[in-house]
C-alpha cells in the first residue's frame, strides 16, 4: 500500500512504523508542519496498561520509551491544608518531545518518509502527489481534514466550562499531584506531574466565570504565569512555572478543552485522476479525552494500533478494514469519552464538593471518573481504603471496635428519631396486586422476605389517597381504617421479625391513573369502569390513547391536600417508620411541577415557584400530619429528558423548596413524565443528579437507576453521591439481595434471621472458594 499520513504526531508517527513493521514493501508518508525534532508541549502521561500494548505491537520502541519514562503508583492530594496520598495507581510521564523523538527515530530506522516543515491544505493533492491509496488524517484537534469533510464526518464539538494552561517547572513531583486553592473568586486547581528528571507539567485549570473575576483575560502571559505561581507557591519550592507557547499572546495561552465526537470517521471519496481513496480520522482529529484522565495519547497510540490490524486481517479490503477499525475503535474510545467527561464535569464542580472533609474529598476525586470503584480502590491501595472506610463508620457512628470497618453500604444513618442499619433501600415498585386498596398476603410474604433480606428500609410501592388516585384498580390505598390494618399487620410483621424498617410512599396517580395492570398492557385505560382524572392541566398522558384529565379547581385541590393529610395519619397510626411524598413520574402532584403537563394561567402555573405551589402544600400538609420524630423524603423526576422540561438544574431548585419546607431527605429519580422522553440509560445513570441535589441543594439523597452491586452502592455512598440507595429490580430478583452481596464482598458481621443463619456461613464459603480460584497463582 502507499500511505499518506498527515500529521506527526504520535497517531501518525506510530501508524506508520506499525505498517512498515508489518510489510516493508508499503510506501508511508508522514508529513508534519513542524522542524525536525521539533515540538511543543511537556510531558504526556499514561498508564502501565497502555504501555504493555504498546510492548505487543512493537516491543523495540516501547522499550525505548520504558527507559525514557517516569513511573509512579501514587496519587497525592492537597486540599484544605491537608495532604492525602493513595497508591497502587500506575501512572507513566514521559515528556511529549521524548515521546515524539523516539517515535520519529523508529520510523526513520523502517524506512518511514517523514517530511518535515509543510503544512497540508489540500489532502487530495497529497494523495495525488503520493499516489496514496488511503490517507490518515492525524491532523490534531483543530483539523483541517475534518473540518473540510465535516458534512462525512458530522463532528460534535462541546467547548467545557474551564479554562486551563499548560505548563512547565523545574519543580519535580513524587506521585501524581493535584492541589486545591480557594480564592475570592472561585477555586483553582493544578494537575502536576514529573515526566523526567528535573521536569514537571504543571496544568492550571479554573472555570471560565473565575479566570475573568480573577482578571487572567486581560492579563499578559507573563503576568498570568506570574499569578499562577503566587497560587500554587507552596509546591514550587521557589521554583518558577514556563511556558513555551511564546507564539502566542497575552491570555490566548489559556484555553477551553474541546471535547470532539465524530459520528463518522472514514470519508470516502474520488481523485480527479479517479481513484477511490478513502480518508480516515485518527487521534485528536477523531476525539478528544480530557487530559484529566490523562488519555489524549493512549488514544492515540490505540487508534494506530487497532487501524493497523484492521488492514492487516482484511487482506485486500481496505473498506471492510475501515469500516472494522471505527466499530472497534468507537466503542473504546466511547468509554474513555464517558469517563473523561464524569472526571471534566467533576473538576468544572469542585465548589459543589467544598464541604466535604478532606478525605471524603479525596476519595471522590479518585472515584471522579466512575472507571476506578470502590472494590478497584481496594485492588489498588488497601491499607488507605480501609482507614477511608474506618474514618466513614466513625462519622456514621459504627462501632470502632471491630477488626474490620463495615463498608459504605453496611454503616447506619440516622434520619430524625430513626436509624437504618444500613443504606440499602427496597425501593417502592408496584405490586398491582391489592384488592380494593387492601393490601393482602402477597405484600405481607413479598414485604417481609425483603425485610428479612437484609436491608435497612423497605418501601411499600406508592399508595393512594383515595379510589381515583389509584394508577390502577390493584394499586393499594390508604383512605379507610380497613386498609390501614391491613397494612398494620405488615408493619407489625416487620418489625417482629426484623431489624428492617419499613416506609410508605403516598401519592395520586393525576392523569396516569384507571389504567390495566402492567402485565395487561402498561399505561393504557382500562378496558371499562375507569373513573376520572384530575390533573394540573387538562393534558393527556398518550395523546388520543390516554382519557383527558380535568384540570383541578380550586375546591378540588384543597380535597386532595386533605386527602394526603388523612393518609399520612393513617399511616402513622400502622406504625411505619418512614414516609415519602411521590412527586414523581408525571403522577398529580409531578404533573404541577412540570413545564410539559402544567400550563395553568393562575398562581399555580408559569414560574416555577408557582409550579412547585401546590405540591408544597401538600408536603405541608402531610409533615403536619405525619409525626414530628420520623423522617418524610420527597421523590422528583430531577430530570424530565424532554427539551423545555425539569432540568437538573430546576432539580437542585425543587429540592432546596422541600428543603426550606421540612423535607429530610430527596429521592431522586427522573423520567415517566412525557412519552416524548429520551432518557440516556447506563450504569447508575441517574446518581449524578442525586449528586447535584444533595451536594448543591445541601440536603440528603437516595440514588436510584440501574444500581444492582455492592460495589455501586459502596462507591456512591462513599463518593458523597448520596445517602442512601434504592434498589427496584434486584430486590425483585432476590429478597435477600442485602445478605447476598455482603457475603460476596466479604462482610460477615451482618445480622441474619435466625431461622436462616445455617445458610450463612455456607454462602460466605462459597464466595471465598470463588475468589480463592480466581486470584491467580501465586498471589
Amino acid at each position: 500500500m502507499k500511505i499518506a499520513c498527515i500529521g506527526g504526531g504520535p497517531a501518525g508517527l506510530y501508524f506508520g512504523l506499525l505498517m512498515k513493521l508489518a510489510d516493508a514493501g508499503h510506501e508511508v508518508t508522514v508529513i508534519e508542519r513542524n522542524r525536525p525534532y521539533d515540538t511543543f508541549g511537556w510531558g504526556v502521561v499514561f498508564s502501565d496498561a497502555t504501555l504493555e500494548n504498546l510492548k505487543a505491537a512493537d516491543p523495540v520502541s516501547a522499550r525505548q520509551i520504558g527507559a525514557a519514562f517516569n513511573h509512579w503508583d501514587d496519587v497525592e492530594i492537597h486540599y484544605k491544608g491537608r495532604s492525602i496520598r493513595s497508591g497502587g495507581h500506575g501512572f507513566i510521564g514521559i515528556g511529549r518531545k521524548k515521546l515524539l523523538n523516539i517515535l520519529q527515530a523508529r520510523c526513520e530506522e523502517l524506512g518511514v518518509n517523514l517530511v518535515f516543515e509543510t503544512d497540508v491544505g489540500d489532502d487530495q493533492a497529497v494523495a495525488q502527489k503520493y499516489g496514496a491509496d488511503l490517507v490518515v488524517a492525524a491532523d490534531g484537534l483543530n483539523s483541517r481534514v475534518r473540518a473540510r469533510y465535516a458534512a462525512t464526518y458530522r463532528p460534535d464539538i462541546d467547548t467545557r466550562q474551564c479554562r486551563f494552561v499548560w505548563l512547565g517547572t523545574r519543580q519535580t513531583f513524587d506521585a501524581f499531584t493535584f492541589a486545591f486553592v480557594q480564592t475570592a473568586h472561585g477555586w483553582f486547581q493544578a494537575h502536576a506531574y514529573q515526566y523526567e528528571p528535573g521536569m514537571s507539567t504543571f496544568i492550571v485549570e479554573t472555570l471560565d466565570e473565575t479566570w475573568k473575576a480573577a482578571g487572567l483575560d486581560a492579563m499578559s502571559q507573563e503576568d498570568g504565569i506570574a499569578y499562577c505561581e503566587q497560587l500554587f507557591a507552596p509546591w514550587l519550592d521557589g521554583n518558577a512555572l514556563i511556558s513555551n507557547a511564546g507564539h502566542l499572546r497575552g491570555s490566548a495561552i489559556w484555553i477551553r478543552f474541546p471535547r470532539v465526537i465524530c459520528d463518522t470517521w472514514v470519508h470516502g471519496q474520488t481523485l480527479p485522476d479517479g481513484r477511490q481513496v478513502p480518508v480516515v480520522l485518527m487521534g485528536d482529529a477523531a476525539h478528544t479525552a480530557h487530559f484529566s484522565v490523562g488519555s489524549g495519547t493512549k488514544l492515540a497510540l490505540e487508534d494506530a494500533i487497532e487501524l493497523n490490524r484492521s488492514i492487516l486481517a482484511h487482506g485486500d479490503d481496505l473498506p471492510g478494514a475501515l469500516r472494522h477499525y471505527q466499530q472497534v475503535r468507537s466503542v473504546e474510545v466511547l468509554k474513555i469519552q464517558n469517563a473523561a467527561r464524569n472526571s471534566t464535569e467533576w473538576f468544572e464542580n469542585v465548589a459543589r464538593y467544598a464541604n466535604f472533609e478532606p478525605e471524603q474529598f479525596a476519595y471522590s476525586l479518585l472515584t471522579r471518573s466512575q472507571r476506578i470503584s470502590h472494590e478497584n480502590l481496594r485492588l489498588r491501595d488497601p491499607a488507605w481504603l480501609e482507614g477511608y472506610e474506618r474514618w466513614m463508620a466513625g462519622r456514621a457512628g459504627a462501632p470502632a471496635t471491630a477488626a474490620h470497618p463495615p463498608p459504605p453500604m453496611l454503616t447506619p444513618y440516622q434520619a430524625r428519631g430513626i436509624t437504618l442499619k444500613n443504606r440499602i433501600v427496597v425501593s417502592p415498585m408496584a405490586m398491582y396486586s391489592s384488592v380494593d386498596g387492601v393490601p393482602g398476603d402477597f405484600h405481607l410474604v413479598h414485604l417481609g422476605g425483603r425485610a428479612m433480606g437484609g436491608a435497612g428500609l423497605v418501601m411499600v410501592e406508592m399508595t393512594c389517597v383515595s379510589p381515583e388516585a389509584r394508577i390502577t384498580p390493584g394499586c393499594p390505598g390508604l383512605w379507610n381504617e380497613r386498609q390501614m390494618l391491613a397494612f398494620k399487620r405488615i408493619v407489625d410483621f416487620v418489625h417482629g421479625n426484623s431489624d428492617a424498617r419499613i416506609g410508605i410512599q403516598l401519592g395520586h396517580a393525576g392523569r396516569k391513573g384507571s389504567t390495566r395492570v402492567s402485565w395487561e398492557g402498561s399505561d393504557l385505560p382500562l378496558p371499562e369502569g375507569n373513573w376520572p382524572l384530575l390533573s394540573a392541566s387538562a393534558l393527556p398522558y398518550i395523546e388520543g390513547v390516554s382519557q383527558v384529565p380535568r384540570a383541578m379547581t380550586p375546591a378540588q385541590m384543597q380535597c386532595v391536600r386533605d386527602e394526603f393529610a388523612a393518609a399520612a395519619a393513617r399511616a402513622a397510626q400502622a406504625g411505619f417508620d418512614w414516609l415519602e411524598l411521590h412527586c414523581a413520574h408525571g403522577y398529580l402532584l409531578s404533573s404541577f411541577i412540570s413545564p410539559l403537563t402544567n400550563q395553568r394561567g393562575d398562581e399555580y402555573g408559569g414560574s416555577l415557584e408557582n409550579r412547585l405551589r401546590y405540591p408544597l402544600e401538600v408536603f405541608a400538609a402531610v409533615r403536619a400530619a405525619w409525626p414530628g420524630g420520623l423522617p418524610m423524603s420527597v421523590r422528583i423526576s430531577a430530570h424530565d429528558w424532554v427539551e423545555g422540561g425539569i432540568s437538573a438544574d430546576d432539580a437542585v431548585a425543587i429540592a432546596r423548596c422541600f428543603k426550606a419546607a421540612g423535607a429530610d431527605m430527596m429521592d431522586c429519580s427522573s423520567g415517566q413524565v412525557s412519552k416524548a422522553e429520551q432518557p440516556v440509560y447506563g450504569r447508575m445513570y441517574q446518581t449524578p443528579f442525586s449528586d447535584r441535589v444533595r451536594n448543591e441543594a445541601q440536603i440528603a439523597t437516595i440514588a436510584v437507576g440501574a444500581i444492582f452491586e455492592a460495589d455501586h452502592v459502596n462507591s456512591i455512598i462513599a463518593s458523597g453521591r448520596a445517602d442512601l440507595c434504592a434498589l427496584a429490580r434486584p430486590h425483585l430478583a432476590d429478597a435477600a439481595w442485602t445478605l447476598r452481596e455482603s457475603a460476596r464482598i466479604g462482610a460477615t458481621d451482618v445480622c441474619w434471621p435466625r431461622q436462616y443463619f445455617p445458610a450463612k456461613r455456607q454462602l460466605e464459603t462459597n464466595f471465598e472458594r470463588a475468589a480463592a480460584y480466581a486470584r491467580p497463582i501465586g498471589k
